[in-house]
Formats: C-alpha cells, structure tokens, sequence
C-alpha cells in the first residue's frame, strides 16, 4: 500500500508491507503479522530527499488490519503526540519546569492535561489562543467546569 501526500512544504511518500511469513519463527508472544513502513520525505524548496525504514510488529492478524489499516494506526500514533505532548511542550514550555521531586511533575502534568481536556470540549483548537482567552475572562473557565 502507498500513499503520497503534500504539505507543509514536504512531498511525504509511505509504503506499507504487511507479512505473516515471519510469524513462526519470532520468538513473540501473540505476533499477528510483521510489517515494513518505509517514508520519503522530499522538501519542496531544497529538493532534499530523507528516506526512513519502520519495522514492527502487532498483534492484529490481516483480517483484523491489512498495510492500509497498518498505516493508519501507525499514523494515529502520532496524533497523541501532535494533540498533547507537542501542546505541553512548546504552550505551557514543560521542558523547562524546574517542579522535579516526590508527586509534583504528575501532579501538574495531570493538571495541564485537563485544561487541555476543557479547552478542547469547549471547541478551542488553538490552546495558546484559548488559554490567552482564560487570561482576559476569568468567569470563563467556570462556566467550561458548570460552576
């Protein structure tokens, strides 16, 4: 399977191969199938080509995912990081917090995670942009929480 999309100023080409022939010999617990994805990453200015090779493995047997469904889970994985980790990362700069012992960084990633959660039920798709909104109007987040 292949697909090819363009955006952001990149030519991204996957292929995805699925295959069961390995099954029998891996040494792994509940193995459904192997599978290859291979990414070419051409930038439409420079010209530079980068190529990547993913191999895995899952438990999901063809019927359940063939190389289409494979690519897309695979894909999905990255909306996490894209929707969440990316959001803590460069909007509330997590990186940088000097918050390191006993039960303080959960405690405060479980709290950014459920501002997140709100905004994003609230309709926000930028977060930056819906927390600069809380700052002006502090009656706001009370009503997101019905209160």
């Amino acid at each position: 399977m292949k697909t090819i999309d363009k955006a952001h100023g990149r030519l991204e080409v996957r292929s995805v191969q699925t295959s069961t022939e390995l099954n029998t010999y891996l040494d792994f617990p509940h193995v459904g199938q192997v599978f290859r994805i291979e990414r070419t990453v051409t930038h439409c200015k420079s010209g530079r080509t980068h190529t990547e090779t993913v191999y895995g493995l899952t438990s999901l047997s063809p019927r359940q995912a063939d190389a289409r469904r494979i690519g897309e889970l695979a894909r999905g994985h990255w909306e996490i990081e894209n929707r969440l980790h990316w959001v803590r990362d460069v909007t509330y700069d997590e990186d940088r917090s000097q918050v390191r012992t006993g039960a303080g960084p959960r405690a405060l990633t479980s709290l950014r995670n459920f501002a997140i959660s709100c905004l994003r039920l609230a309709g926000c798709t930028n977060i930056a942009k819906g927390l600069r909104h809380l700052a002006r109007n502090w009656r706001w987040p009370l009503r997101l929480l019905g209160i």
